[in-house]
C-alpha cells in the first residue's frame, strides 16, 4: 500500500471518530427526540465509513461485509424510528 493511501486512511479514521464523538454528544444532550434520532443515524453512517476506512487500511475484506450488514440494519432502524415518530407505531394493523 502506498504511503499516500495510508495517510489518507489514517486521516479519514480520525475524522470519522471525531464525527462519532460529536454525534454522541448530540445524542446525549439533544433537546428533542428528533435530534437524538438524527444523531443515531449520523453515528451509524460514520461507523459504516469507519469500517470501510479500516478495511482499506488493513486490506481485510471482513470489514466490508460487516459494513454492508451495518448499512442494512442502520437503514431499517432509521425507517422504523421515523415511522414510530410520525405515527406512534411501527407495525400497522
Amino acid at each position: 500500500m502506498s504511503t499516500l493511501v495510508l495517510w489518507a486512511a489514517n486521516f479519514a479514521i480520525a475524522c470519522f471518530v471525531l464525527g462519532i464523538g460529536i454525534a454522541m454528544l448530540r445524542l446525549l444532550r439533544g433537546p428533542d427526540i428528533t435530534d437524538r434520532v438524527l444523531a443515531l443515524d449520523t453515528m451509524y453512517v460514520n461507523g459504516l465509513m469507519l469500517l470501510l476506512a479500516l478495511g482499506m487500511k488493513f486490506s481485510v475484506t471482513v470489514y466490508f461485509d460487516i459494513a454492508l450488514l451495518l448499512a442494512l440494519f442502520g437503514f431499517v432502524g432509521s425507517v422504523a424510528m421515523a415511522k414510530f415518530l410520525l405515527r406512534g407505531e411501527v407495525i400497522e394493523r
